[in-house]
């Protein structure tokens, strides 16, 4: 079970963490970033057994979402939240352990952006259906693009329910009974989403740090094919789950694809 509490980011906002024990001596400490409407508490089960795996695990609620401060589903630019990582990476560094940054959608575009930034860096990227391309046709991008700037706090439902995250029932109910989700998105934010894909394609070979993507093979959210940018890229391995929707930690399989995960960090964790 995990433990909520706050902290105060560098400009004052109040920012929300949760906290899963590991099991006896941790072996590292693992970072977790979610996806778009949600919150760091939707990892229960997940971070649950990353920390049964010997993972000091957290997941932060960025800005705007979850129990975090900050005007819903908005964001100004994209380096706020990459400077919230970068604190929270500082942080955890300086525990004394190697340090994992897992992204989830959302989440894994803006953890792949930060690791090719000049920040703190993490030992391991892990990123899941990580968000760097979708199917937004090039007309609803450029409205985007003039929205976000004439009127940036315009909310926009997202468009899709609990129903293609996974195939289990419960996990689509759950996520829109959950009074914590955001079920819009603010016009700036989409534009920044959006803004950011193409540059960090483009930037791909900064990430120098041993990388593992997964993507489900039925993913309708966010699209199988758009990872593939990822598997010839040198120091990252990318594995496709055949039959697993968008969330392959909330998949009926996701206690398996939790502890492939795990395995491979701790096959590629450097020493303490």
């Amino acid at each position: 079970m995990s433990t909520l509490t706050t902290f105060t980011a560098r400009d004052g906002e109040t920012l929300a963490i949760r906290h899963w024990d590991p099991a006896g001596e941790p072996r590292g400490s693992l970072l977790v970033i979610h996806g778009l409407g949600e919150h760091g508490g939707r990892y229960e089960r997940a971070a649950g057994l990353f920390a049964a795996s010997g993972l000091d695990t957290w997941a932060l609620d960025l800005r705007g979402f979850g129990a975090s401060g900050g005007r819903r589903a908005y964001i100004e630019r994209l380096d706020i939240w990459l400077d919230d990582i970068a604190d929270r990476m500082t942080a955890l560094r300086a525990l004394g352990r190697p340090v994992v940054l897992l992204g989830h959608s959302m989440g894994g575009l803006v953890s792949a952006c930060y690791a090719e930034t000049d920040r703190p860096q993490p030992d391991l990227l892990v990123l899941s259906a990580p968000a760097i391309a979708g199917n937004v046709p090039a007309w609803k991008q450029a409205l985007a693009g003039v929205l976000g700037r004439l009127a940036p706090t315009i909310a926009v439902k997202n468009g899709f329910d609990g129903s293609i995250l996974s195939s289990d029932p419960a996990v689509g109910a759950d996520y829109v009974a959950d009074p914590l989700n955001v079920h819009s998105t603010t016009s700036r934010l989409g534009a920044v989403l959006l803004e950011a894909q193409a540059p960090t394609i483009a930037d791909l070979n900064r990430i120098r740090v041993p990388t593992l993507v997964i993507h489900g093979g039925v993913d309708h959210l966010v699209p199988t094919a758009s990872s593939e940018v990822f598997a010839t890229l040198p120091g990252v391995e990318r594995r496709v789950y055949p039959g697993l929707a968008h969330e392959t930690f909330n998949e009926p399989a996701g206690p398996q694809v939790v502890g492939a995960v795990a395995t491979w960090i701790g096959e590629h964790l450097p020493a303490a």
